[in-house]
């Protein structure tokens, strides 16, 4: 599907009847281009119709993953909080008079930053990509319904775990541990989020870039 084709379909969906603002979610396994068609897509429609907030934002920060010992598994279910990325859903959902802040996540750091994404009241359509949008366990599955559409992005493997390893390389890891990390857990992750491609409301094979 080209992009010109997505950008219409989000344009729709921000100018959507009724009230409130609209949620997109964009999920898939890491590597699959999620922030990227997320930039892509708020480009498109320009800041005053959209703008990005990651589910990267509310990972768990190193020191708190160290102590509760699941700094080996970054990035699974339990090194988010699920209970803060639902409430601020929440909160996005029915915008009030205010600037709503949301967390990033900063990749040179490799933590989260609070208070970095501003969502002005007037912005009709939030765009949320992260892994863990279509899951269903635990309190995870509390964020599906606060979407108003899911899209899964589903990239040719080899690709993604190429661009996963130059990730990880990129980012200071040596190629030897950005491969040990990206073979363990990331894939380990990545089945566990193929497990939501049905619950999608459009899959895009080949992802997105």
């Amino acid at each position: 599907m080209q992009m010109t084709e997505l950008a219409a379909r989000a344009r729709a969906l921000a100018g959507g009847d009724g009230d409130g603002r609209r949620i997109l979610g964009i999920a898939g396994p890491p590597g699959a281009g999620k922030s990227t068609l997320a930039a892509r897509l708020a480009e498109a429609l320009g800041p005053e119709l959209a703008v990005v907030v990651p589910m990267d934002g509310f990972h768990l920060a190193q020191a708190e993953l160290v102590r509760l010992g699941r700094a080996d598994r970054k990035g699974a279910p339990d090194t988010f909080d699920v209970a803060g990325y639902t409430a601020l859903l929440d909160r996005l959902r029915a915008p009030g008079d205010t600037t709503v802040y949301a967390p990033a996540f900063d990749r040179t750091l490799e933590e989260p930053v609070a208070g970095s994404v501003p969502v002005a009241p007037g912005v009709p359509l939030v765009i949320t990509e992260g892994n863990y949008l279509l899951h269903d366990a635990g309190e995870w599955a509390r964020v599906r319904p606060l979407l108003d559409q899911v899209w899964y992005l589903a990239p040719d493997d080899a690709l993604r775990v190429r661009r996963l390893v130059e990730r990880h390389v990129r980012h200071g890891r040596d190629p030897d541990r950005a491969r040990a990390w990206v073979a363990g857990p990331d894939e380990a992750n990545a089945r566990l989020i193929a497990a939501g491609r049905d619950r999608a409301d459009l899959v895009l094979d080949g992802g997105q870039g």
